[in-house]
C-alpha cells in the first residue's frame, strides 16, 4: 500500500489544463480550417471537386461547411494557390448547425445556454449517448473524456447509463432507419428541460453515407444545443464546446 502511494504522488497530476495553455495535440491534428479567398481563383474549383461530402461551395462566394467537413487533407492537395490550410485550433463546436456554414475569414462561435438552463445544469450535466450507426470513432473520443487525461467529470459533467437520469442526449452516427425510431424514444425519456449535442459528421449532415437509402438521418424536429463537427471532433473540441455551451468559458 505504502509503494503504491508514493508511485501516485511521483505520478502527480496528469489531467490537462483547461482551457489548455498550447494544447499538446498530436502532430498530425487538423484544426480549424482557414481559406484565403484572395488566393481563391473565380474559376477554380478544385477543392470543391476534391472534397468527399461537399463541405466546399463549388459556386459563387467560396465557403466550407464544417458539418460536412472529415478533415481529411483532399482539398488542400488539389488546391493550386495553397487558398486552403488547417490550423492547429480546436475550437470547432457552434451553437446550431447552420453556425458550421461558415464564409472566409468566419469561426464558429458557441453561445452559452439561457440563464435557467445555466443555472440547472452549469455544475451538473449528466448525459445520455446514443450510437446511432456510427464507425465507433466519435464514441472512442467521447469515452476519452472520462480519462484522467482529459477528466470531464472535475466539470461536473457526466454520461449516465439511462436516458431517465440525463439532462442531454449526444449522438454520434448517420442514423440509419433502423436507429431513427429508438433514438426519438431516447430523446423523449429524457425529462424537461432537456439538451440535444450532436457529435461527428455524420450526426451533423451524414458525413460519407449522406445520400444513403439506409440513413435517415438526426430528426429535423429535434432541437439542437450544441454541434461538435470532426471526424473524429478531438476531446479538447468536445470539452470546449460542452464548456462554452454552459458559460464555464
Amino acid at each position: 500500500m505504502i509503494g503504491t502511494l508514493r508511485a501516485r504522488l511521483r505520478h502527480g497530476t496528469r489531467s490537462t489544463p483547461f482551457p489548455p495553455e498550447g494544447p499538446a495535440l498530436p502532430p498530425g491534428f487538423r484544426g480549424l480550417p482557414l481559406l484565403d479567398a484572395a488566393r481563391c481563383p473565380a474559376d477554380c474549383r478544385a477543392c470543391a471537386a476534391a472534397c468527399p461530402t461537399g463541405a466546399i461551395a463549388a459556386a459563387g462566394a467560396p465557403s466550407l461547411d464544417l458539418g460536412r467537413c472529415l478533415f481529411c487533407p483532399a482539398c488542400v492537395e488539389a488546391c493550386p494557390e495553397g487558398a486552403l490550410t488547417f490550423t492547429r485550433d480546436h475550437r470547432l463546436a457552434a451553437s446550431s448547425r447552420e453556425g458550421l456554414a461558415l464564409a472566409p475569414a468566419e469561426r464558429p462561435r458557441v453561445e452559452a445556454l439561457g440563464r435557467e438552463m445555466r443555472r440547472l445544469f452549469g455544475r451538473s450535466l449528466k448525459l445520455r449517448q446514443v450510437s446511432a450507426g456510427g464507425c465507433n470513432g466519435c464514441e472512442a473520443e467521447l469515452n476519452a473524456l472520462s480519462n484522467v487525461v482529459f477528466d470531464l467529470g472535475r466539470f461536473g459533467i457526466q454520461f449516465v447509463a439511462s436516458p431517465r437520469h440525463a439532462d442531454g442526449l449526444v449522438v454520434t452516427g448517420p442514423v440509419p432507419h433502423a436507429m431513427a425510431s429508438a433514438l426519438h424514444g431516447t430523446w423523449e425519456a429524457l425529462p424537461e428541460p432537456r439538451l440535444l449535442v450532436l457529435v461527428g459528421a455524420c450526426a451533423l449532415s451524414g458525413g460519407v453515407f449522406e445520400g444513403s437509402p439506409a440513413v435517415s438521418g438526426v430528426p429535423r424536429d429535434l432541437p439542437v444545443h450544441l454541434a461538435v463537427p470532426g471526424c473524429p471532433p478531438h476531446p479538447l473540441t468536445l470539452l470546449d464546446g460542452l464548456l462554452g455551451m454552459l458559460g464555464r468559458l
